[in-house]
């Protein structure tokens, strides 16, 4: 029985796969059409596996396809690219001749006897830049005279956008000739996921993938992630449930250690105010691929381009993970907030939560503790983060120690929005959502009500809170309130925490 990949492309006969005929015909096609073009998609998008899948079909076609991966020869010598390049023609039963310079390269193709060549060079950033002008001039040379050898298509790949590597006009490498690898849509996650259904025989509960969906945002990588983990960890029963998704979604974030991971958090800590802004402020960045930050963050998959043309975040997962990992967790704040809390005084004799007295101890806590406490400094005793976090994580530090002592759990609710963090309290079986935010003006106030009813009914909730920040130099207009509404057959209810930007910042 097959498995799902998490490491290196997929092998069809190994793996589940998703073979993506429409997307191999498009590479298929431009290669006939003997264009040279360019290849780019952040990482975890499927890349080597889709390329192998080109590779095979464009090798029954009658191509020989030479693939080479140049990710580390980032400090190479001449010697080393070409004793790369001599391993990869072997393995197409061709053998390089001595070359003292790329510019050979460019002869000993021109006069092989083959009569269709596919070049496909993989991490092309990877490449010593003393070597990537030469090399991508010898290719250059050999587009000119493509009628006359048989390097009929080359095709240059990387996670950045590599188009104008070659600044003068006779590159061959142009804006029209990109193709990009996008994430799974919705139906090929499902066909993915059905693959294992089909052959083991157990089946992944509807709400599951719909989970694995969202949070995902069908991104191929985190998805087999996901399904590999949730298969692994739930031998022998015949459905895979929301429950067991949790698990896995716990420790993902928790436990898990991740290459990947690894290297995002290294780029976010790098644009940690950017990111943070984002997180916790409700405003609009042009996205904007020349901006440093901007393209750091995209082809690492943590931001995108929406359809107004804005940033947002793009893998709601990583949202989770980065909000998590943002978090000041040396402050010792919960463990003194939960010694105080008697947790049977904020529940009614019916045993339902009284969020309204709970709230209120909230208050009485920021009133007493303030909001410093939960931003970080640096070692010069320099604020790290934004003021905003410092209100978003107080709550959170807040309804923790309320749990570790009312034995309830708590889950962050991630999307692509800006500027509010979302959390589901489940005490007791019973479900909460809580929407925690900043006050940035009337329209917003309204709008992020009906923003989270809409947001409650699509997680089957019947019940939301609405925690509002609201700095009190500002003068609000009158229906700016706390109360209690229904609105899409959602009970909202609606508080406000005073804070003094002054005092507390």
């Amino acid at each position: 029985m097959r498995v799902f990949n998490t490491s290196g492309p997929n092998i069809p006969a190994k793996h589940y796969t998703l073979l993506r005929e429409a997307l191999v015909e498009q590479g298929i096609q431009m290669v006939q059409e003997e264009r040279y073009f360019t290849i780019w998609a952040p990482r975890q998008t499927g890349k080597s596996t889709y390329f192998l899948l080109l590779k095979a079909a464009l090798e029954k076609q009658g191509y020989a396809v030479l693939k080479i991966n140049v990710e580390d020869l980032i400090n190479a010598s001449l010697e080393t690219l070409v004793a790369r390049l001599e391993q990869e023609f072997r393995a197409i039963g061709i053998t390089l001749t001595p070359i003292d310079s790329l510019g050979d390269l460019t002869n000993f193709i021109s006069n092989l006897s083959l009569k269709k060549l596919v070049l496909i060079v993989d991490e092309i950033e990877g490449l010593n830049p003393a070597l990537l002008g030469q090399f991508l001039h010898a290719i250059r040379s050999l587009y000119h005279s493509r009628d006359q050898n048989p390097l009929k298509s080359a095709i240059l790949v990387g996670v950045s956008n590599i188009v104008g590597v070659m600044e003068d006009n006779a590159s061959p490498f142009n804006i029209a000739d990109t193709l990009n690898i996008p994430y799974f849509t919705d139906a090929e996650t499902g066909q993915l996921l059905q693959q294992h259904e089909l052959e083991s025989g157990q089946i992944f509960a509807p709400k599951v993938i719909e989970e694995i969906r969202r949070i995902t945002a069908n991104q191929p990588g985190l998805v087999n992630g996901f399904a590999q983990q949730l298969v692994s960890r739930s031998q022998g029963k015949s459905t895979i449930s929301y429950e067991d998704y949790l698990e896995v979604e716990d420790w993902y974030l928790n436990e898990a250690i991740d290459k990947n991971f690894a290297n995002i958090l290294k780029q976010a800590k790098k644009h940690r105010t950017f990111l943070e802004k984002l997180l916790f402020r409700e405003i609009e960045v042009p996205f904007e691929i020349d901006r440093e930050t901007i393209k750091a963050l995209h082809v690492n998959g943590l931001i995108r381009r929406n359809a107004a043309g804005m940033v947002e975040f793009w893998v709601p997962f990583y949202k989770k993970w980065l909000q998590k990992a943002f978090y000041p967790y040396t402050n010792g704040e919960k463990e003194e907030l939960s010694s105080s809390l008697y947790a049977p005084e904020f529940f009614t004799q019916a045993g339902k939560l009284a969020i309204d007295k709970l709230i209120d101890a909230y208050k009485a806590y920021v009133k007493r503790r303030g909001f410093a406490v939960f931003r970080e400094k640096d070692e010069a005793g320099n604020y790290t983060s934004i003021k905003e976090s410092g209100l978003i994580y107080s709550f959170e530090t807040f309804i923790a120690a309320f749990l570790l002592q009312a034995q309830g759990k708590s889950y962050r609710e991630a999307n692509t929005g800006l500027g509010k963090s979302d959390l589901i309290l489940n005490i007791k079986g019973e479900e909460i959502l809580f929407e925690s935010k900043k006050y940035y003006g009337f329209a917003q106030f309204e709008a992020g009500k009906k923003q989270l009813a809409y947001y409650a009914e699509s997680l089957a909730l019947q019940e939301a809170v609405y925690l509002v920040f609201a700095p009190n130099h500002l003068r609000y207009p009158a229906l700016v309130q706390e109360g209690q509404e229904e609105i899409r057959g959602v009970h909202i209810t609606t508080f406000l925490i005073d804070y003094d930007e002054e005092k507390d910042f």
